[in-house]
């Protein structure tokens, strides 16, 4: 097994649903897909964003569109017009989570970003 950035098989957008975070996840092709269903887990975003996350984590499945869709709650401190943080939007939440690193099989390739 090796680790990869999802920079590398994925792109993504965020920004703010109230005091959450939305978070789309879009694979770079649609082979790539699995690999993102199978290892990018609610459960390992909310570990990803430990200390902002505060709520729960839900994920959406898009197969049409080879893309994940999550949403985090209680990620923004209050949400656009009252939190006090730099991004209050969750604008670069996306970023964040594309350097994300997760486990493939030695043979999985990639192409370079």
């Amino acid at each position: 097994m090796k680790k990869i950035k999802l920079l590398q098989i994925a792109h993504a957008r965020s920004g703010d649903k109230g005091n959450s975070a939305n978070i789309g996840l879009i694979a770079r092709k649609p082979e790539y897909y699995k690999i993102l269903v199978e290892k990018v887990t609610p459960e390992v975003v909310k570990k990803h964003f430990e200390g902002i996350c505060l709520g729960p984590v839900e994920r959406w499945e898009l197969p049409n569109l080879y893309a994940l869709n999550f949403l985090l709650h209680d990620a923004l401190a209050g949400g656009g017009t009252v939190s006090l943080r730099n991004d209050a939007q969750g604008k670069t939440l996306a970023y964040a989570l594309l350097r994300l690193e997760i486990e493939v099989p030695d043979d999985f390739e990639v192409d370079p970003v």
